[in-house]
């Protein structure tokens, strides 16, 4: 099994690898920016995986001929069976709503560039007539709040991206895979957890990806709640909805 992992240091992504390589022999290449921490995870996947071998790749996440040379240098060695697309950035709306530079950083991080790698693993799944993309979006897309409605739009734009996707290959033996975590341990949701709010068990939240990815599930969320939390919020009247701070 040839696993390309977007954003390997995200804690999501780490855990999913770790399951991963328990399953068996694995490969996997991760794609990251701070290589420092990417390495560290490698060599404790190495560990973990008698039979993993992984290799650690420096991500350039927003120019569109860099990304497409990286999943070509990914597919290179051997057909990818998997790709998780992980990358993500938490912004504080409020910074977002008065540093419009932050804002755009926030779309860039959290849209654009999971949607340009989207595009090129979908390119070749194409040619090789199958394969599974995971693109990890948010409950937070299914609609929009004050609360974080620029990490949301980001987040709902994946979701439209990843629906157009899965239209685009139905019928075949490419699946598309959208994942909507809820709030979850890491460190990105560190201020949330401070605030006294719970969050998912990171180790869950990961399971339910990989057991959803290898059933080619069109949408996951994580934990399952979150389906029945989410139906009730995008249903709620605009009257009542807005109400509510949340």
């Amino acid at each position: 099994m040839k696993i390309v992992v977007v954003g390997a240091t995200s804690a999501i992504a780490e855990q999913c690898c770790r399951l991963w390589v328990a399953e068996g022999p694995t490969e996997l290449v991760l794609i990251a920016r701070d290589m420092a921490k990417a390495e560290k995870i490698a060599a404790d996947l190495r560990v973990r995986g008698a039979g993993a071998t992984v290799a650690v790749v420096k991500g350039e996440f927003l120019d569109p001929a860099a990304i497409s040379a990286q999943v070509a240098d990914a597919a290179a060695t051997g057909p990818i069976d998997m790709a998780l697309i992980a990358q993500g950035w938490l912004a504080d709306q409020a910074a977002c709503q008065d540093d419009l530079a932050m804002l755009r950083e926030a779309l860039e991080i959290n849209a654009l560039s999971a949607a340009l790698f989207a595009e090129a693993f979908a390119q070749h799944f194409a040619r090789q007539g199958r394969g599974t993309l995971g693109i990890i979006g948010s409950v937070a897309g299914d609609r929009g709040r004050k609360a974080n409605y620029a990490y949301g739009a980001a987040k709902g734009f994946l979701a439209r991206f990843a629906e157009g996707m899965d239209h685009r290959f139905a019928g075949t033996d490419v699946r598309i895979v959208l994942i909507k975590p809820g709030p979850t341990d890491s460190p990105m949701t560190a201020e949330i957890k401070a605030g006294g709010r719970r969050v998912a068990a990171t180790d869950d939240v990961a399971r339910t990806i990989v057991v959803g990815m290898a059933r080619g599930r069109p949408v996951i969320y994580a934990p399952p709640i979150w389906r029945v939390i989410m139906l009730i919020v995008r249903h709620l009247p605009r009257f009542v909805f807005n109400r509510l701070s949340i």
